[in-house]
C-alpha cells in the first residue's frame, strides 16, 4: 500500500490509540506510518460495542429481576473472565459463581467486599448499592 492510500478513516478509538502499518513512500522503500483505521475494521469494533453493550443490559435485567447480584453486573461491564476476577480477589471461581447470586451476596463481609470493589474500581457503596435504571 502506498503512503498516500492509508486509511484515515475516524472512529470512536482514533483519540486513543493508533496502527502501526508499513506502506511505501515515494521512493518504494517500505516504512512505517500511523493510521486511525479503516472503516472495516471499525464496523467491526462497533458490532462488539454493541454486542457488549447487550450484554451489559442484560446483566442489570437480571439484577432488576432478582436472578444475579451487583457482581456479575460489573464483571460484564469491566469484561473480565473468571480467570481475571479469581487474580484480583483471590476468591475461586465457584466461589465468584456463588458471589454472583443475591443470597451468595447477602453473605458477603466487608472484606470481601472490599476485594470485589477494589478489583472493579469502585467502592464498596457503589457496590452495596447498586442502582439498576
Amino acid at each position: 500500500m502506498k503512503k498516500k492510500d492509508l486509511p484515515q478513516d475516524k472512529s470512536a478509538l482514533d483519540v486513543l490509540t493508533k496502527e502501526i502499518c508499513y506502506v511505501k513512500n515515494s521512493e518504494g522503500k517500505y516504512e512505517p506510518d500511523l493510521s486511525s483505521g479503516w472503516s472495516v475494521k471499525i464496523a467491526a469494533l462497533d458490532n462488539a460495542w454493541d454486542d457488549i453493550n447487550e450484554q451489559v443490559a442484560a446483566a442489570k435485567k437480571a439484577i432488576r429481576q432478582g436472578e444475579k447480584s451487583p457482581i456479575y453486573y460489573y464483571f460484564v461491564k469491566t469484561l473480565m473472565d473468571f480467570q481475571v476476577l479469581s487474580g484480583y480477589t483471590g476468591f475461586w471461581k465457584y466461589s465468584i459463581k456463588k458471589h454472583m447470586t443475591p443470597s451468595g451476596f447477602k453473605k458477603l463481609s466487608d472484606k470481601k467486599l472490599a476485594k470485589y470493589a477494589q478489583a472493579f474500581d469502585i467502592t464498596i457503596d457503589q457496590l452495596v448499592n447498586f442502582k439498576v435504571e
